[in-house]
């Protein structure tokens, strides 16, 4: 089973990068006590999220920043015997 994601990898970089920032101000106490517990909690969440790569907040935006997925040929990466089977002109005598 594949897990579900809908970060970048550049998205999820800036997330892990903005979150241990967050985390490391909230431990300076420069803030009264509600606002170094703000910075932790959304520290915690962009750290998680960027890790994870899966955002709830991004899913009921419909945003996904992930590269779209290229659909696979159900005969590319098969059997090459068979492509060339399939065209009688390529065929040397």
């Amino acid at each position: 089973m594949r897990k579900y994601r809908n970060i970048g990898h550049h998205e999820r970089v800036i997330r892990v990068g903005v979150g241990l920032l967050l985390l490391a101000l909230s431990g300076f106490s420069l803030l009264p006590g509600w606002g170094e517990l703000l910075l932790m909690i959304v520290g915690l969440i962009a750290l998680l999220t960027g890790i994870i790569g899966y955002c709830p907040a991004w899913q009921v935006f419909g945003i996904n920043t992930c590269p779209p997925q290229k659909a696979e040929h159900p005969l590319s990466h098969s059997n090459p015997a068979v492509h060339e089977q399939a065209d009688p002109s390529s065929h040397r005598s």
